[in-house]
């Protein structure tokens, strides 16, 4: 908590030592986006839109140009011509894919000096200002993600406060929350945790 190196720890080398495969990042990423979109963009054609059919003015002798109903898309209030309609933007990606790409990148991050495993937390009083100096000690003061356990209810009461700082679970991790983040630090705990659900996984 200190930010000073106590010990030292072997990182699973199936997460944190693989080939890094960019193609298949991109593919993760382009995939979370996708099923981030809501869809939910629509607009009305100019049969939907409310208002009469009736032409507004003869054909002939009006010397104006020719129309018809009010409800055309050349008009103010008329309808839309090819606008958005709901649809569905998800997409899939199978398990294997998806395990594969967030151990490239952990392992992109942490052949950039990006990750920090820190001890400790749960013994430290949900305060903010403790876990802002233990961050600011580890040099995590910007864009950092910090992957904690499912029980480390006091972690996330001392660092959610924190506008520099987002929480995930360790069952909850992918990919784009990775790269995302300039830092990831991780409880020692968590590598326990996410190893075994990892190999869960793989055995499934």
């Amino acid at each position: 908590m200190d930010g000073k190196s106590k010990s030292h720890i072997n990182l699973p080398k199936d997460l944190f030592d693989v080939k890094i495969n960019k193609q298949l990042l991109a593919q993760a990423v382009r995939v979370y986006l996708a099923n981030q979109r809501q869809g939910t963009a629509s607009t009305k054609t100019r049969g939907e839109v409310e208002g009469s059919t009736r032409k507004i003015y003869r054909q002939k002798g009006t010397g104006r140009a020719r129309h018809g109903a009010i409800r055309a898309p050349i008009f103010v209030g008329g309808g839309i011509v090819f606008g958005p309609t709901p649809r569905d933007y998800s997409l899939k990606m199978p398990q294997v894919m998806r395990r594969a790409a967030l151990a490239s990148a952990l392992t992109q991050q942490y052949k950039a000096g990006n990750v920090i495993v820190a001890d400790g937390f749960e013994a430290h009083p949900p305060k903010t200002n403790v876990f802002a100096k233990s961050f600011s000690a580890m040099g995590a003061t910007v864009d950092t993600l910090l992957v904690t356990t499912k029980q480390a209810n006091a972690v996330t009461r001392g660092a959610k406060n924190l506008s520099y700082i987002d929480l995930l679970p360790a069952t909850s991790l992918h990919t784009y929350a990775v790269l995302s983040h300039r830092k990831i630090v991780f409880m020692k705990e968590t590598i326990k945790e996410l190893k075994e659900l990892f190999d869960k996984q793989h055995s499934a």
